[in-house]
């Protein structure tokens, strides 16, 4: 037994030792978990002295975003703008899909590995032996927080683009002093068990970002939000200026690099962020743009040529035959907010248009894209014969409200002429407690699907309700519906329970494989875990 366990921590590799150490800063399930010890906002220029980070940091040209939608686009197209600008960019933002390194982007590319491990040890081995009991070790969000002010200044980032991770006023990137710029995307209604019950206390939030004579850009928000961050900013002689979405003529014909409507709004704020950028540290010579009229060269490529997994993102599953790649197709989109879940939904609509008008998919993978994009093309032919069928893979956290997220899910599909023939529900892979791939939740029986149960209940009332069904008879209708393949573990008329999200994608596959004139498109979406964990096994 012991032998067997040396065997196993020998196998271990440098990669996965960090991972673990990592794993143990992750203190509590939930960020709304009320036992905070170590959270006080103050500890942070604790931490920050003793990695010697308070002047490298001051040095730091950056450039800050919060926001409840769109916030993560708006720094990837702020991020690829400025690196087209010939600029040593700096991008932190969250959650990761599938590696944590991708949080961390060093001129559009994650971390190396072997900088990461450098670097995530420098400030661990500083950290452990410096904290005690009045100054606790910092917990998971804000160590790689510090590891970003660490990594950025290190390698001597001409500019930083940080990405609030939740809210604004006491998120651990809010340690910065004197940012260039600042901006506010969209706002809603999310993280409210924290950030509070009102549009305009979650502003409130927000704006903390806001710095003294520092200048600030928004989007068209609510008016309740908009006043808020209106008085913030006049409390802090913040010149606060409101951007309109991006012109699309702008783009000379080409198509923005992240898919969908709303992301015009994000490219829009994302232009006003870098070109101030460019006029407050001195880079006239790019910085002369009127948005109205014209976009430098370097802008219309950044906006362009920007990518970011997991958002509006269609992916065709590679263990399908290659013959057959197309007839299994999932679109994948991290929304988890009742508005977000509507753009979603707008989006996966138009995109199965397009599909079945055989124009190009938007696929955006990670590498190998025209391989991708040609395998897509090349069955064109043969898969415009098929029917197309809409699946829904559906996970959310339990802090959301499905009865807010699903209605407006099913009534923007079904406004587009697009239903789901089936809901398949599933607990995700990754759990909040680990980090890394070998961090997967149980697969067995035992786990736990009272959630997935709730959501099952919530889509059935849904969906028997617009075909005239008494929503109380949604038992029986469970109880009739056989699933021959015995995989799932509830199986309703318009939805399944799956004890694992490898067992549901197993179903799909087995399905396609018995279907052959059936094409099925599935849309993933409700939490960006889920989509990450989907991206893992479709790509396998």
């Amino acid at each position: 037994m012991d032998q067997a366990k040396g065997s196993q921590k020998a196998s271990v590799t440098p990669y996965e030792e960090v991972l673990d150490a990592l794993s143990s800063l992750i203190t509590k399930r939930s960020r709304a978990d009320p036992s905070i010890k170590g959270d006080r906002f103050d500890l942070l220029f604790d931490y920050i002295k003793i990695l010697d980070l308070e002047e490298p940091i001051s040095k730091l040209k950056i450039i800050h975003v919060a926001g409840t939608k769109g916030k993560g686009s708006t720094c990837t197209f702020t991020e690829a703008i400025l690196r087209n600008c010939g600029f040593h960019t700096g991008l932190f933002t969250s959650p990761h899909l599938i590696d944590i390194r991708e949080r961390f982007r060093l001129d559009g590319m994650d971390i190396c590995e072997e900088k990461f491990l450098a670097y995530f040890w420098w400030c661990y081995d500083r950290l452990k032996e410096n904290t005690n009991d009045d100054v606790p070790m910092p917990t998971f969000f804000r160590f790689i927080t510090l590891l970003a002010f660490k990594i950025f200044t290190a390698e001597q980032v001409d500019v930083a683009i940080l990405e609030v991770g939740l809210g604004g006023r006491f998120d651990s990137t809010n340690v910065v002093q004197a940012p260039i710029v600042c901006g506010i995307s969209s706002l809603g209604y999310d993280h409210m068990e924290i950030l509070g019950n009102t549009i305009g206390e979650i502003a409130g939030e927000k704006a903390g970002i806001f710095k003294h004579g520092v200048p600030a850009f928004t989007v068209s928000q609510p008016d309740e939000a908009m006043r808020v961050l209106e008085e913030k900013a006049s409390r802090l002689d913040v010149h606060l200026q409101v951007v309109p979405p991006l012109d699309a003529n702008l783009l000379n014909g080409i198509k923005l690099g992240l898919e969908g409507e709303h992301q015009y709004l994000n490219a829009g704020l994302a232009v006003a962020l870098c070109s101030t950028w460019l006029q407050r540290t001195g880079h006239l010579e790019v910085a002369n743009l009127q948005q109205n009229s014209s976009l430098p060269e370097q802008f219309i490529r950044g906006l362009t040529t920007a990518s970011l997994q997991g958002r509006a993102q269609i992916v065709p599953d590679q263990h399908i035959d290659i013959e057959r790649s197309g007839d299994l197709v999932f679109y994948l989109d991290g929304a988890h907010s009742p508005e977000s879940m509507e753009v979603c939904a707008r989006w996966f609509s138009l995109a199965i248009k397009e599909d079945s008008q055989q124009q190009t998919l938007n696929y955006q993978p990670q590498d190998d894209t025209r391989s991708s994009n040609e395998l897509i093309q090349r069955d064109f032919g043969g898969r415009s014969r098929k029917n197309s069928t809409q699946i829904l893979l559906f996970n959310c956290m339990s802090v959301r409200d499905p009865q807010l997220l699903l209605p407006n899910l099913l009534k923007t599909c079904a406004s587009h002429g697009v239903h789901f023939k089936k809901a398949l529900l599933v607990p995700n892979i990754s759990v909040y407690h680990k980090v890394g791939s070998h961090a997967l939740s149980s697969t067995d029986s035992q786990v736990d699907l009272s959630w997935q149960f709730t959501i099952q209940r919530v889509w059935e009332n849904l969906v028997q309700g617009k075909k005239g069904v008494d929503a109380q008879s949604m038992d029986a209708v469970c109880e009739e519906v056989k699933d021959d393949t015995e995989l799932c573990v509830k199986n309703c008329a318009n939805s399944a329970v799956f004890s694992s999200l490898p067992i549901a994608i197993k179903w799909l596959r087995d399905y396609v494989q018995q279907n052959q004139s059936i094409r099925f498109q599935v849309l993933v979406t409700g939490s960006i875990h889920l989509v990450g964990d989907v991206l893992k096994l479709a790509k396998k």
